[in-house]
């Protein structure tokens, strides 16, 4: 018997993968057509469905890290830093646009803009960079707001490390308590094997998202200079101030304070 998909038609890799369907949903605003609008549309599509993917494995991780399984966790951690990495080259490909070839079309995009990409902010919140502000700025989109609602209630993977690690008796609640914790881990990783290689591949996310960030600013400006961003805001210099955010300030701050007497000192 044969597999079939969707009624009696036998399952074919254009129909599991809905390929009719996906190639239909790039659909350029220019008129006349602009040769670089469809790549525009093909890259950024190919970011949502990566970003997806990320959300995937992040509510995973979170799930695994609950139930203190420390290797499914860290399994899925890697997944998402491997992605991360195809994200961080992936932006350079719109920089074979012509400058002004994107101009021919950019006008049309008012007001959208990439700070709208609810799947983006739903992996900030997600990561533990939760925004109020930026939360409601998605107001009046009732699906975006919704999602991005549930997002910033429930338990980050910055909530859920801290907390594995607090059953660990590795953590307490303050930031300096955490950035102590880590410090013995970074100090002893033989003794704290799967926590030390699940903050390694912690700092590595928020690292990798960091290099996605600058590359994006890189690319804005090669293309459109300081120009302003076409949903109001000041384009590169908007952009320049989120180099500064991290998910796990706490893993950042615990290497200023790591010294060899924590490697000889003993529990």
């Amino acid at each position: 018997m044969s597999t079939s998909y969707g009624g009696d038609a036998p399952l074919s890799y254009n129909k599991y993968l809905k390929v009719p369907e996906l190639i239909r949903l790039q659909q350029t605003l220019s008129e006349p057509e602009s040769h670089d609008e469809l790549l525009f549309i093909i890259i950024h599509q190919t970011y949502e469905l990566w970003f997806k993917q990320i959300l995937h494995e992040l509510d995973a991780c979170i799930g695994w890290m609950g139930e203190g399984r420390l290797f499914r966790a860290n399994h899925s951690l890697r997944s998402v830093n491997s992605i991360e990495r195809i994200l961080v080259t992936q932006i350079h490909i719109l920089e074979s646009m012509a400058p002004i070839g994107f101009l021919e079309f950019r006008d049309k995009l008012n007001p959208a803009s990439g700070f709208q990409s609810m799947q983006f902010r739903e992996l900030e919140f997600s990561s533990g960079a939760k925004d109020e502000k930026i939360l409601e700025s998605f107001r009046e989109d009732e699906f975006a707001y919704g999602c991005l609602k549930a997002r910033f209630d429930a338990p980050s993977l910055a909530d859920a490390f801290w907390s594995l690690l607090e059953r660990n008796g590795l953590s307490g609640a303050s930031y300096e308590e955490r950035v102590n914790s880590t410090v013995k881990m970074l100090a002893k990783p033989e003794r704290y094997a799967e926590l030390y290689n699940m903050q390694d591949l912690l700092i590595e996310h928020d690292e990798l998202v960091i290099a996605w960030r600058y590359n994006h600013i890189q690319m804005v400006e090669r293309m459109l200079g300081m120009k302003r961003g076409t949903g109001g805001s000041d384009g590169v210099g908007y952009l320049t101030t989120t180099l500064k955010k991290k998910f796990f300030p706490e893993l950042w701050e615990a290497r200023t304070h790591l010294k060899m007497e924590d490697v000889l000192a003993s529990d």
